[in-house]
């Protein structure tokens, strides 16, 4: 349950930061080069978000990929036992 609800926090998060971060590319437009962009929205705390959602879906998934990595390695394992 609690892997559940932090992944739906972490699409939340993302919702907002991507939010943010599409609204604040129009800095781009007033003049800015890319790298000020970059310099700007680092600096913004709305934009983090968007990084933290990622790592919170990572972490809800971790056990799911694990697992997922071992049923495929049984796989293969079985596949090189038949010949």
């Amino acid at each position: 349950m609690f892997k559940i609800l932090l992944y739906f926090v972490g699409v939340i998060l993302i919702s907002i930061g991507m939010f943010f971060t599409i609204i604040y590319l129009n800095v781009l437009s007033m003049g800015y080069s890319f790298l000020e962009f970059v310099k700007f929205i680092s600096r913004k705390l709305e934009c983090w978000l968007l990084i933290v959602g990622i790592i919170l879906i990572i972490i809800s998934l971790e056990r799911w990929i694990k697992n997922e990595l071992l049923l495929r390695r049984n796989l293969k394992l079985e596949r090189t036992r038949r010949i």
